[in-house]
């Protein structure tokens, strides 16, 4: 689906820090088709993900002085006023990491945490929305919020974005879907004792034409499946994988697509 523009709070872009740009530019073109459009910045790399001709999200290389910080996915949330938004974070008990910084011509951007440490970004567009497509193959579907103490975190969020927080029927887990203004964006999960000491993420998930295939072909390219392909009753088939580089993601083929 084409996007054209992000109402408050609608997550509206993904950017991921790599370890292996080089390689992760090759995972990610050889499992999603996504080209890696490199950008001049003084050091480093950084490239636009695009998928014919359609900006999905960004690429940057992790600086050796920050070898400590592992490969990962961030998620970006939009907002139209990002200095108030960071001041609601930070009266919730949410911190601001970095910025907000002004991206030329494109729009502002912030890095926050909130309560749990789960970090995530904001951005105030200008003349860059984000994301130009989602939820068709290929491309960003949903958001989910790993974390420990839903009900602080429910608090949280529905303080900062115009959220609803609507427990899900999905079977055997309790699970709560973010709406905005009744359509769902994302969820949240409690994290389970068997996952072990993992800190409180947001995790991106991206469409697929067939779950099974892909997390087999990722699996030869040097990824993990830390859960297998499953079905999530009248949703879909889902999978959570690791990229070769260390960074988490999940895909889902959707049942009405």
């Amino acid at each position: 689906m084409k996007i054209t523009q992000y109402a408050q709070g609608h997550a509206c872009w993904v950017e991921l820090a790599s370890h292996d740009w080089q390689g992760a530019k090759a995972f990610y073109h050889a499992m999603f088709g996504w080209n890696a459009i490199e950008m001049p910045i003084p050091e480093g790399h950084f490239s636009l993900f695009n998928l014919d001709g359609d900006d999905l999200g960004a690429m940057y290389q992790i600086p050796s002085s920050e070898a400590h910080i592992p490969s990962h996915w961030r998620i970006y949330f939009a907002v139209r006023d990002i200095d108030a938004c960071i001041a609601d974070i930070q009266s919730a008990g949410g911190q601001l990491h970095m910025g907000p910084h002004i991206v030329g011509d494109a729009g502002t951007m912030a890095q926050v945490s909130d309560p749990e440490g789960a970090r995530f970004a904001l951005w105030q567009a200008k003349n860059h929305i984000g994301a130009r497509r989602q939820g068709e193959v290929n491309t960003l579907c949903w958001v989910e919020l790993a974390c420990r103490a839903p009900r602080s975190e429910e608090a949280f969020y529905c303080k900062i974005f115009p959220w609803t927080a609507l427990p899900s029927q999905v079977p055997d887990i309790e699970y709560i879907e973010w709406q905005v203004a009744g359509q769902s964006i994302g969820g949240m999960m409690t994290i389970m004792p068997e996952w072990g000491d993992i800190p409180a993420h947001w995790m991106p998930y991206f469409v697929v034409a067939d779950c099974d295939i892909f997390a087999s072909k990722a699996q030869s390219l040097g990824g993990q499946i830390c859960v297998p392909p499953s079905d999530i009753p009248e949703v879909g088939r889902f999978a959570v994988i690791t990229d070769p580089q260390g960074a988490t993601f999940a895909v889902i083929k959707l049942d009405q697509m």
